[in-house]
């Protein structure tokens, strides 16, 4: 469909959804001395300011460059009216201590109603957290028009990619026809219980390179109370097999299916044991039968769905998936 070349993203992120501010720094910091120079942000995450800290430190200390690192936030909800695009970033890059960004995303293709910074940041999901039944407010603002305004953010040399996060088959193709400067990267949910193998196609096909987020599935939804203990990939009994055989451990093998496939993940923990673990997974070869046998644990199941969770947690019923 397409011969645009993906961009050479870093295989192996650190990703910084629920990291606690009081102990993201330092993680950052140590994720950097143990190599990995991907490091996957967003305003929504409420660590920027902490991440920023972690990166200067590491940057100051000479364990990296900044031209090795590959720095991602993503544009948040209810910042999606052209106007707010900019000042949205320019927070963000406060906060990250950074001039420029290598890759900004939307985040959810979901507008809500405009949050100022003094009000509340980062502004979450509903609109007023002291209404007697707080609920979401959705803004009618097009997809079109805040593409447009984060096209005017790489013009202006303040990020070097754009992408776009949670997106389906559809608003994929139509942000293909109407995009002036492309997408570089779609971020997907995608482990071997949510394969998505048709829209990761779709999306080479379009000449993007595709990050999966929770690629080891369930075990960040656990404590959310969006999975259950039995839905966990980790604990499969292929996956346990696979992992025997190789002399891998079972992360290390889900990890490794995802890398193979063609996808970069994101990965995080704050333990130095895991973080080189979990780079170790670039450093072996599934054979086909074994990724044939973990494609085929495919439930189609999505943890972090918005038509699930808003409603529940959020007072709004508001799916992007059919």
């Amino acid at each position: 469909m397409t011969t645009r070349t993906p961009v050479p993203l870093p295989p192996l992120g650190f990703g910084l959804w629920k990291l606690a501010p009081e102990a993201c720094a330092d993680a950052v910091y140590e994720a950097i001395k143990a190599g990995y120079r991907h490091f996957d942000a967003a305003c929504d995450y409420g660590n920027e300011a902490a991440v920023g800290e972690g990166l200067a430190r590491a940057l100051g200390d000479g364990l990296c460059r900044r031209e090795d690192l590959w720095i991602t936030s993503k544009l948040w909800n209810t910042y999606h009216d052209p106007e707010h695009v900019p000042l949205a970033l320019e927070r963000t890059l406060a906060d990250l201590r950074l001039e420029t960004l290598d890759l900004y995303l939307i985040h959810f293709p979901i507008a809500l109603a405009y949050v100022p910074f003094e009000t509340r940041y980062p502004p979450e999901w509903v609109f007023d957290p002291e209404a007697p039944e707080p609920a979401m407010v959705r803004a009618p603002v097009s997809l079109h028009a805040t593409w447009a305004a984060m096209e005017t953010l790489q013009a202006a040399g303040k990020v070097r990619h754009l992408g776009v996060a949670n997106y389906n088959s559809g608003l994929l193709h139509d942000l293909m026809a109407y995009a002036q400067r492309p997408p570089s990267v779609l971020q997907i949910e995608a482990h071997p219980y949510l394969t998505q193998d048709r829209l990761i196609r779709l999306a080479k096909d379009y000449g993007l390179a595709v990050t999966a987020f929770s690629p080891l599935g369930a075990g960040s939804y656990l404590e959310l109370g969006m999975a259950e203990a039995g839905e966990q990939v980790l604990e499969d009994p292929v996956v346990l097999a696979i992992a025997e055989r190789h002399g891998r451990t079972p992360a290390q093998v889900v990890l490794r299916w995802a890398l193979q496939r063609g996808t970069s993940v994101l990965v995080k923990s704050t333990s130095p044991a895991r973080m080189a673990e979990n780079l170790a997974a670039r450093d072996f070869t599934l054979d086909e039968a074994a990724m044939a046998a973990l494609s085929g644990l495919n439930r189609n199941r999505r943890f972090n769905d918005p038509g699930a969770f808003c409603e529940e947690a959020f007072g709004t019923f508001h799916p992007i998936y059919d």
